[in-house]
């Protein structure tokens, strides 16, 4: 099974959270911000992955420090469960509708992390949540996980629909990244012979 626990303890968030590539889409998120609960079930709804997270976060100081933690920890598990790579897809893209919205997103399992993120949005609070730490997110996910992400809005006006927008088109995007080819299980999909 491609699955991984990361445990990330700091003075600011302490943060325990277990992975499985090969789930059903089951989520137990419990990050004390309600925003990005909601975000995360979404991602393991919507990727196939099965995500547990739990972290006692500063969220008295603010929602950045678990908000980025939590984007560093499931990185980290992810780039250890999917292992050497071999017979992964690797290459994957979505675009996908959220009522008005319409949200881009592609993947390379590169072994290189790097974010190219165009996702403007209007309103800099969704509840209480600052969405400027959507980057944030995402920047710590995909360096840590050691993947290119891009995501970027086509269109879109409201600031929940083009966020949640762009959490289920990086899920599926992901989703289908991870999938094994079934016709070259074995075969490492670069002409390097390695994926680092």
């Amino acid at each position: 099974m491609r699955e991984s626990i990361m445990e990330r303890k700091t003075k600011e968030t302490d943060i325990r959270l277990s992975l499985s590539l090969d789930g059903e889409g089951r989520a137990d998120i419990h990050t004390g911000v309600g925003f990005l609960d909601h975000m995360l079930t979404l991602f393991a709804c919507h990727s196939g992955f099965d995500l547990s997270v739990q972290c006692v976060g500063d969220t008295e100081v603010d929602d950045h420090h678990t908000t980025e933690d939590i984007g560093i920890a499931l990185g980290q598990a992810f780039a250890r469960a999917i292992g050497d790579k071999r017979g992964i897809t690797r290459y994957a893209d979505t675009t996908l509708p959220m009522d008005e919205s319409l949200i881009l997103s592609a993947v390379d399992i590169s072994g290189r992390g790097m974010l190219c993120f165009d996702l403007p949005v209007r309103a800099r609070k969704v509840g209480t949540f600052d969405t400027e730490l959507v980057k944030e997110f995402f920047i710590a996910f995909a360096t840590n996980a050691k993947i290119t992400l891009h995501i970027r809005k086509i269109c879109g006006d409201n600031s929940h629909h083009i966020i949640e927008g762009a959490f289920k088109s990086v899920a599926h995007t992901m989703g289908k990244a991870v999938r094994i080819d079934e016709g070259a299980r074995d075969r490492l999909p670069s002409t390097k012979g390695v994926i680092e």
